[in-house]
């Protein structure tokens, strides 16, 4: 084709283009967002189906709120998102759930006072179900005061993942299970497929809702300590154990304070189950950057003299406080952080407690010694007498510690908790490393005069040690080196500044006090 050719040819293309693109103007209006309209269509059969006029449904309406209050959570009627308080009501209502409807609570005119004025009609959730109603439904009106609960309900949720024989769910049950899985999904930017797969251990579809959320923060705030060089702090570890998702522990009786029947408790890491098996817990393996930002706030923290301690279990509790009580058989000492905005909850502990000559139930107020949890973190026996003091606010709390079988499991077990950050203790460890043996509280337990030379620098060892977090935060850390596996246990260095040079811990007293001694621990 010539020249002259090409350049018509070319010379049409541009013109049709321009003609096809968008003008200023179109493109204005192609940016502003038009909300779709609100169908209209079956409002004007709502309106001839309507029970009453306007005028008659307002007049009806004059003290109607205050004979059906909004819940006592509701500051003001309820929007689309619904509130905690909510969800956990709603997920316990049966079949058989007696229930009233506020009489004519929907304006007239509309398609929802239509189907109001035949589903509130219901006396139960299960009629109330089959007159078209679902949970989303009651949701909305209970917020709104519509709906009065009259009972039974349930004491939990049904959870459909324990339940062997499906024919004893009810289509109520079914229907606030198939609901509330949707409902945390969207709620927690979850994939709904993540809700069941890999679930195991027990857990329920919320709890493993959470955990799943829980886990999803821990892996970003590795990635973040780890892109920014530094440690992981005390607030992301609050921020995972918020997220987490508790189990009701109804087994550990004996730090469950009186008159609980459970308390929010969870064991990573090793564990030995009641058939004697030893395993890394499915928790554990479900849920690794969890365990791996516990494992590193403290790896992160531990100064030169502390590099002997070594765990392979970790115990995460939520706002209890146990009662006195002794650790069944831990192998040497165990470290003990606490997190959260919390008054009190002083770590109360008998480090001389021997378990031999002494009785629970006869430790003495005068000798005990009282920590500060919010202040330091605090190594110490626990297989002596220990406790924690009530407390205000929101408190969790990591124990860090040894089981007594740890030399028996696989070493399968033991590389795998090494790879997620524990400093895994050797078969020839000495458990007395770092705090001495408990003394006992007679008399001549104390006294040390007539022990030899080596006894006597063991007598010398602190019985427990508080960590001020001030000095601990100013500890530098080479937090780009991973964890050398089967680093071997390294003695007590005093030619470094220690973090403590006293048996009784900086800022913590014995204290005596006349009253009843508090009974409540980790």
């Amino acid at each position: 084709m010539a020249p002259k050719a090409n350049a018509k040819v070319a010379k049409a293309k541009a013109k049709a283009a321009a003609a096809d693109a968008p003008q200023p103007a179109q493109q204005e209006a192609r940016a502003v967002k038009h909300k779709k309209p609100r169908s209209k269509d079956g409002q004007a059969e709502a309106k001839a189906a309507s029970t009453m006029t306007f005028a008659e449904w307002k007049a009806f309406q004059v003290g109607m709120d205050e004979q059906w209050p909004l819940p006592p959570y509701m500051k003001a009627k309820g929007t689309t998102k619904f509130q905690e308080e909510t969800y956990a009501n709603v997920t316990r209502w049966q079949e058989e759930t007696q229930i009233q409807y506020r009489p004519h609570a929907k304006a007239p005119g509309t398609k929802s006072h239509v189907r109001y004025e035949e589903y509130s009609k219901a006396t139960t959730v299960g009629e109330a179900l089959a007159l078209g109603t679902y949970p989303v439904d009651w949701c909305w009106d209970y917020e709104r005061g519509f709906i009065k609960v009259l009972g039974p309900i349930r004491d939990e949720p049904v959870d459909t993942s324990k339940i062997t024989d499906g024919s004893v769910l009810t289509d109520v049950d079914k229907a606030i299970e198939f609901w509330y899985r949707r409902e945390l999904a969207r709620n927690l930017g979850l994939n709904l497929k993540d809700l069941s797969d890999g679930k195991g251990g027990g857990e329920s579809i919320p709890m493993r809702a959470h955990r799943l959320v829980a886990q999803r923060g821990a892996k970003q705030r590795l990635a973040a300590a780890a892109r920014e060089g530094r440690k992981i702090t005390a607030e992301e570890v609050r921020l995972t154990m918020q997220e987490w998702g508790f189990a009701k522990n109804i087994t550990r009786e004996n730090v469950r304070p009186e008159g609980q029947d459970f308390i929010f408790s969870d064991t990573m890491g090793l564990l030995r189950d009641r058939q004697g098996d030893i395993h890394v817990t499915s928790s554990t393996k479900s849920y690794p950057e969890v365990v791996q930002v516990l494992n590193k706030y403290l790896s992160d923290r531990l100064p030169p003299e502390m590099a002997a301690f070594k765990w392979t279990s970790l115990n995460l509790n939520c706002n209890y406080a146990a009662k006195l009580h002794r650790d069944g058989n831990n192998f040497g000492p165990s470290f003990l952080a606490a997190f959260g905005d919390f008054e009190g909850g002083e770590l109360n502990a008998w480090p001389d407690d021997d378990r031999q000559t002494d009785k629970l139930e006869d430790l003495k107020d005068e000798d005990k010694v009282q920590l500060e949890m919010n202040k330091g973190l605090v190594l110490f026996n626990g297989n002596c007498g220990h406790s924690v003091e009530d407390f205000t606010g929101q408190r969790f709390s990591v124990v860090y510690f040894t089981i007594g079988c740890f030399s028996k499991a696989s070493e399968e077990c033991k590389q795998e908790l090494r790879d997620l950050g524990m400093s895994y203790p050797l078969a020839m460890e000495d458990r007395y490393a770092l705090l001495r043996a408990p003394r006992g509280y007679s008399a001549s337990s104390k006294d040390v005069s007539n022990k030899g030379d080596a006894a006597k620098e063991e007598e010398a060892k602190p019985a427990v040690r508080f960590l001020p977090l001030n000095e601990l935060e100013a500890i530098k850390q080479d937090v780009s080196t991973p964890q050398k596996k089967q680093a071997p246990a390294k003695p007590p260095t005093p030619d470094k500044e220690p973090c403590m040079k006293r048996s009784l811990p900086a800022g913590a007293t014995p204290v005596a006090t006349p009253s009843k001694r508090s009974r409540n621990a980790e």
